[in-house]
C-alpha cells in the first residue's frame, strides 16, 4: 500500500504529501499525527511543527528557507510563507566518509562500444558536421539535407503524410509499413550542429566555443567531423584547431575544414565537402562494436523540469548508479552549478583534493556575482513549473538535485568545456538550463546522459544518447513518447531504489551497446546550445 506522507530526512520538520491530502485529513508518521489544516496536492510540503517569523526550513537534512511569517502545523509551505535560504559555507570543514556499494554484480560487465586509438570507447559511432560560426548555419542544414536523403533514406512520416491527405482535398494517405533498415552506411550515424555563435559576442566566448566544439570531436562517440568556417569570424580555425590540440596532442581522427572565403562559390565549396566527407563517412563505417568494460563509459548527470519528487525518486537512483560506477572505476559527472546552492559545504567536505573544494566555492561564488549584476539571483532559480509541483525555493530545488551525485567522493571540480579525465565522481560548472547543461556534460566527454524530469522535456544532444527518467508515473504514462525510465515506483513503493537503480543500470548497458535507442534518438531530438558566459559586443 503506498505511504500517504514522507519524512526524506530524520532531522527535516517539513512532510512531503505523496498523494492530494484534503483539509482535515489526519496522517500518521513516525508516531506523530497530524492534521491537514488546508488542500494539500501531491508533491508539496507541509510543515511538522509550528514555524515563526524566521524559523529556518529543513529537508534533506539541510535548510532549504526560513519561514517569514507564522507557519501551523500541518499547514501547506508556499512562496508565500517561505523564502529562500541556504547554509553558510565556510570551507572544508570535515571529510565525508563513504562505504562503496557491493558492485560484484557490476564489476566485470561489459558493453558493446566503439574503440578509439587514445584509449577512450563510445557509445555511438558519429561523423559530426558543424560551423565555427553562426553565418555557415545555412550551408550545414543544406548539407543536412543532402546527406540524411541519400544515406537514411528517410520514409515521410505521419505528419508529413497528413499534411499530403489535406493537401489531396483529404483523401486518405496510407502510412507505409515498417520496412528494414535502409540506411546506406550500417556503422555510422551522420548528425548536424547549428548555433548562434562564433563572432559578435566577446572573444572569450568565441575561444570557449572553440574549446566545447574540441570536446565534442575528442568525445569517444564521434568518429571524426566536417567543420565549416566563413573566415573573418572571431573563433578562427587556429583557435578550434589548437583547442582540440591541447585537448588531444595525438589525434588521429580525421577532420575535414572548409573556409568559404577561401573556397569561392559555395557550390564550389559544398562540392569538395561533399566529396571529402564522403571519403571519411565511408572509412569511418568499417569501424565496429566490441566488448568493453563498462568503466569507459562517461555518464553525465542532470535534471530538467523537476517536480516535488524528483529529489525523493528518479535523483535518488541516479545518486546510487553513480555510486555504484565510482566503486568499480568508472566516470560520472555532476553539473547545474545554480541547482548546488545550498549544500556546498556537503560537496566541499566529499572533495579528495582541498585545491578541488576551493575551486569548486570560487565557481560558485563567481556564477552567482554575475547572476546578481544581471540583476537576478541564484533564488530566482526555480522555474513556474516547479513551483507549481512543489519546488518552493533554489536551496529545496538543490538539495533534492543533488541527490543524483550519490555519496562518493569527489574526484574533481571541472569549469565549463573542461574535459573529465578521472574515474568517479566529477562537478561539472554549468547552468541549470537544459540544453546548456547537457551540451556542455557531452563536451566534456560524457558518452551517456541520463536526465530525470518530473514535469517532462524532450530533451536530446547531436552525439550522445540522453537517457530520460520520470520522476513519477503520471508522467512517464502521459509522456511515454520521450521517457524512457520510470522512477514513479519508488513513490508507489513498487520498487526501492537500489532495486530501480540496478535496472536503470541494465538499460544504459544496452542504450551503450546500441541494443535500445532512447526516446530522444528516435525522436530525432538533437539539442546543442552553447552556454556564453558573455555579453554581445
Amino acid at each position: 500500500m503506498q505511504k500517504k506522507v514522507l519524512k526524506v530526512n530524520p532531522k527535516d520538520n517539513v512532510v512531503v504529501a505523496l498523494m492530494d491530502l484534503p483539509a482535515g485529513e489526519s496522517v500518521h508518521l513516525d508516531g506523530t499525527d497530524y492534521t491537514i489544516l488546508k488542500d494539500i496536492k501531491a508533491k508539496h510540503k507541509f510543515a511538522a511543527v509550528d514555524f515563526e517569523d524566521g524559523d529556518h526550513i529543513l529537508m534533506y537534512g539541510v535548510i532549504v528557507g526560513k519561514a517569514n511569517q507564522s507557519i501551523k502545523q500541518g499547514e501547506v509551505i508556499t512562496t508565500e510563507n517561505v523564502k529562500h535560504q541556504s547554509a553558510k559555507v565556510v570551507g572544508k570543514t570535515d571529510t565525508l566518509g563513504w562505504t562503496p556499494p557491493n558492485v560484484d554484480k557490476w564489476k566485470d560487465r561489459t558493453f558493446m562500444g566503439y574503440h578509439r586509438e587514445d584509449g577512450q570507447v563510445g557509445t555511438e559511432n558519429v561523423w559530426l558536421f558543424f560551423p565555427l560560426v553562426f553565418c555557415e548555419n545555412k550551408n550545414i542544414e543544406t548539407l543536412k539535407d543532402i546527406f540524411e536523403k541519400e544515406l537514411l533514406h528517410d520514409k515521410a512520416s505521419k505528419h508529413q503524410l497528413l499534411l499530403r491527405s489535406l493537401l489531396n482535398g483529404g483523401a486518405t494517405v496510407e502510412v507505409e509499413e515498417e520496412e528494414p533498415d535502409t540506411r546506406v552506411f550500417k556503422n555510422i550515424d551522420v548528425r548536424f550542429i547549428t548555433h548562434q555563435g562564433g563572432c559578435g559576442g566577446i572573444r572569450q566566448d568565441a575561444e570557449a566555443l572553440g574549446r566545447l566544439f574540441a570536446g565534442y570531436v575528442n568525445n569517444p562517440n564521434v568518429a571524426g567531423a566536417t567543420v565549416l568556417s566563413l573566415g573573418c569570424q572571431n573563433l578562427q580555425v587556429q583557435i578550434f584547431m589548437d583547442s582540440l590540440h591541447a585537448l588531444a596532442p595525438n589525434n588521429k581522427k580525421p577532420i575535414v575544414v572548409y573556409e568559404q572565403q577561401k573556397s569561392g562559390t559555395i557550390d564550389e565549396m559544398l562540392t569538395g565537402v561533399i566529396k571529402d566527407s564522403y571519403e571519411g563517412i565511408k572509412k569511418a563505417n568499417e569501424i565496429e562494436r566490441k566488448p568493453a568494460s563498462i568503466t569507459k563509459l562517461n555518464i553525465g548527470l542532470e535534471c530538467g523540469g523537476s517536480d516535488g519528487f524528483s529529489g525523493i525518486s528518479a535523483n535518488p537512483v541516479l545518486g546510487e548508479v553513480s555510486d555504484i560506477m565510482a566503486a568499480v572505476g568508472g566516470t560520472t559527472m555532476l553539473a547545474e552549478f545554480p541547482e548546488l546552492c545550498g549544500v556546498e559545504q556537503e560537496l566541499v567536505n566529499r572533495c579528495i583534493n582541498d585545491e578541488d573544494g576551493v575551486k569548486f566555492l570560487k565557481l560558485m561564488k563567481d556564477f552567482e556575482a554575475s547572476v546578481v549584476a544581471a540583476g537576478s539571483g541564484f533564488d530566482m532559480n526555480p522555474s513556474p513549473g516547479n513551483i507549481k509541483d512543489g519546488l518552493i525555493t533554489d536551496a529545496m530545488k538543490s538539495a533534492g538535485a543533488s541527490k543524483k551525485g550519490g555519496a562518493a567522493p569527489i574526484v574533481e571540480v571541472l569549469d565549463f568545456t573542461e574535459y573529465a579525465t578521472k574515474p568517479g565522481l566529477n562537478l561539472l560548472c554549468t547552468p541549470g538550463n537544459d540544453a546548456e547543461c547537457t551540451t556542455a556534460l557531452v563536451g566534456s566527454g560524457a558518452t551517456v546522459v541520463l536526465f530525470t524530469t518530473g514535469l517532462g522535456t524532450p530533451m536530446g544532444n547531436p552525439i550522445s544518447p540522453v537517457v530520460k527518467i520520470s520522476s513519477n508515473t503520471v508522467l512517464a504514462e502521459k509522456m511515454s513518447d520521450i521517457i524512457d525510465f520510470n522512477a514513479g515506483t519508488i513513490i508507489s513503493g513498487e520498487k526501492t531504489i537500489p532495486e530501480a537503480a540496478d535496472e536503470l543500470l541494465e538499460l544504459i548497458i544496452n542504450v551503450a551497446s546500441g541494443e535500445v535507442k532512447t526516446k530522444a534518438d528516435v525522436l530525432n531530438q538533437n539539442d546543442f546550445i552553447p552556454w556564453r558566459r558573455g555579453v554581445s559586443l
